[in-house]
């Protein structure tokens, strides 16, 4: 609408900035008593996305939102690319960004460029991977006093979105390797693009969608934004979810003392993209205490083991190594281990060769968590006058030191350290009940759980939700002696610190689609290019979908909408459209994942309207990306297409009361 009117955007035009007043007024208007200065949770704006116009126009942006009442403590960009001309120093924070791989690439392979830094430490903030369609490729370097500012994203990516040409395929180590790179490497803040998957909104006049046919650079879903995220376009929770709020439980406990910790670098590194052998690791560190960032994965590439492993740490007043045995990093591991953290109750951790994830306190005891790391054995070595207690593990004296070793990780305390005024509990868990535990505030206090199932703490009520309905049980820590399941009050049973709840798990649900071929698909179309510079494979368009594949799609009568049913289609093909009545719910660029469709968003109608999906073929020489593992076999055929399953997955959901 803007460029139809002639004017100059993203700059100082006089008319632009009266329509950009206008909008920032009504932002303004949607953000009342949700401002910092009103008690409320927003203490940020980001004024503009990737503009490297001059900085003058970015301080007029400020003042227009200042004026129309946005007054917050933090006015941000993105840090990519420099503005034209300098910024004056503490006006607008510059925030980065990272991703594993991304959908603008022009190249057709995968990792082009860059993207292999992003799994490297480095004190270095600026990403060159990011937007090469827009700003191709450029030096790898900060914006002079970027360093003066805390390091803080706004993009690291959660997972990333497929366009027509680059069809990525997100792995959830890709994500969870790229935030403790960038934490370890000295960011305060891990923000993320995008962390809940979304859907694009009905335009009034057009679709909303990024396009070649409007301009852009990339051809994108009309509707689907999923992104792959941690949480997905219907609330999926994802194995990255998990992965993410395991280092999240870390950042809340130790991030204020971490976020003032300086990073340094070893002095061997690797040298290049190529240069496989060292292994890739990080300090951060006040002078007293901090952690060790260790990441042994890189994206779409396998890093050797890594043998006769210690970490050498020299402190102003001190050094030490550890473990006190060599230790081999397996392919894939990444972690945090700490040395001379607090542990509470004057009890000083010397080293460990596990994670921390959280503590809790009940009383006069603390206990803390940490999770196992594959293939090395945890130990944990304390001050020789520590009045340390394993019930979990042996105990040895070495080196003026308590070592805790020979630990079996579970739900139970390892390790108990008498301390000043208390006692500290150590609790290891293996790396699959680490990637189950959630803390949170819950009839008014802090409390762990331990559930495999998503949990939802909502007011006095605990709910949780899992496609499979056996793993509708909960651990929780501290317990009371019985929760509230319809009306029925069950006990907890022992297990560990915490204490288990197994209420009955709901009845079974098995729901079946109607799958029935309406027409079989014509001859694949030719592909044609976009008309921009740099042009890519351009996306079918509507017409081309009177010609695909289409099989009506009915839903039982007696589908339990309330159970958040999940309409799962896996297939091969080019592009699906799933439609209601004519109306495009969404869409899927195929990548090797199933597509997935949220029955509860258009309900009731969907229930007896007439649903159908779409699928076009996928040539054979088709000029895309793909995962060679999400390609299919298409044997002597130039083009691929099948529906293989259409199924129902009902989501089953157990509220729990004090």
């Amino acid at each position: 609408w803007l460029l139809a009117k002639g004017w100059k955007t993203r700059s100082n035009d006089s008319n632009y900035l009266a329509a950009v007043k206008i909008f920032y007024g009504e932002i303004a208007k949607q953000l009342t008593g949700l401002l910092w200065k009103d008690g409320g949770p927003v203490i940020g704006m980001q004024l503009e996305n990737e503009f490297r116009g001059p900085a003058q126009h970015l301080l007029t942006l400020k003042q227009l939102a200042r004026d129309a009442g946005i007054d917050v403590p933090l006015y941000t960009r993105t840090g990519w690319p420099a503005p034209q001309t300098p910024m004056p120093f503490g006006e607008i924070i510059p925030l980065y960004g990272s991703y594993a791989e991304g959908f603008w690439d022009r190249q057709l392979t995968s990792m082009p460029g860059t993207y292999w830094t992003g799994f490297q430490f480095s004190t270095l903030r600026a990403d060159t991977a990011i937007a090469t369609d827009i700003f191709g490729k450029r030096a790898a370097q900060d914006s002079p006093g970027a360093g003066k500012y805390p390091y803080l994203t706004c993009k690291l990516g959660g997972g990333m979105m497929s366009s027509y040409h680059r069809r990525i395929l997100i792995d959830p180590a890709d994500v969870d390797a790229l935030a403790l790179v960038k934490i370890g490497s000295g960011s305060a803040s891990p923000g993320y693009y995008m962390y809940h998957g979304g859907v694009n909104p009905d335009g009034k006049l057009s679709t909303l969608m990024e396009s070649q046919a409007t301009g852009y650079w990339n051809d994108m879903p009309v509707k689907n934004y999923d992104f792959q995220a941690p949480l997905g376009e219907y609330g999926e929770i994802r194995p990255q979810y998990h992965w993410l709020r395991r280092m999240h439980l870390l950042l809340h406990d130790w991030g204020p003392a971490l976020a003032d910790m300086p990073a340094t670098m070893p002095e061997k590194r690797p040298g290049g993209e190529d240069d496989l052998a060292p292994l890739r690791w990080c300090v951060r560190s006040d002078g007293r205490g901090g952690f060790v960032f260790v990441n042994n994965y890189q994206r779409s590439r396998p890093l050797p083991p890594k043998t006769d492993v210690q970490f050498a740490i020299h402190l102003p007043h001190s050094s030490l190594t550890f473990p006190d045995t060599p230790v081999t990093v397996v392919p894939g591991s990444r972690f945090i281990w700490p040395f001379h953290l607090a542990l509470g109750h004057g009890v000083n951790l010397l080293w460990a060769s596990a994670q921390p994830i959280c503590y809790i306190d009940e009383g006069r005891t603390r206990t803390v968590f940490f999770a196992e790391t594959e293939g090395v054995p945890a130990r944990f070595a304390f001050n020789a006058q520590a009045r340390v207690k394993a019930s979990g593990g042996q105990i040895a004296k070495k080196d003026d030191c308590v070592i805790v070793h020979n630990i079996v990780s579970g739900v139970g305390p390892a390790v108990e350290i008498r301390g000043e005024g208390g006692r500290v509990r150590v609790v290891l868990l293996s790396q699959a009940q680490s990637l189950a535990l959630w803390k949170g505030t819950w009839q008014g206090r802090e409390r762990v759980f331990l559930t495999p199932a998503g949990l939802v703490l909502d007011g006095a009520k605990l709910r949780l939700t899992c496609t499979n309905r056996a793993n509708l049980s909960l651990d929780l820590y501290p317990a009371p002696i019985h929760l509230v399941v319809g009306g029925k009050k069950i006990a907890g049973r022992t297990d560990g610190v915490f204490a288990r709840f197994s209420p009955p798990p709901p009845p079974p649900l098995a729901f079946a689609a109607t799958v029935e071929e309406l027409q079989p698909a014509a001859p694949p179309r030719e592909i044609p290019m976009g008309k921009i510079r740099g042009a890519v494979a351009a996306a079918p368009e509507d017409s081309d979908f009177e010609k695909a594949a289409i099989w009506r799609i009915k839903l039982p009568a007696d589908l339990d909408l309330n159970s958040n049913p999940m309409l799962k289609f896996r297939y091969v093909g080019d592009v699906a459209r799933v439609t209601l009545d004519g109306k495009v719910l969404t869409d899927d660029f195929y990548n090797g994942n199933a597509f997935d469709v949220g029955l509860w968003r258009d309900a009731p109608g969907i229930l007896h309207g007439d649903l159908r999906v779409a699928i076009l073929p996928l040539r054979k020489d088709a000029p895309i990306f793909m995962a060679p593992a999400a390609r299919p076999d298409f044997g002597g055929s130039k083009a691929a297409l099948s529906l293989d399953k259409v199924e129902i997955v009902p989501q089953y959901q157990i509220e729990l009361e004090h």
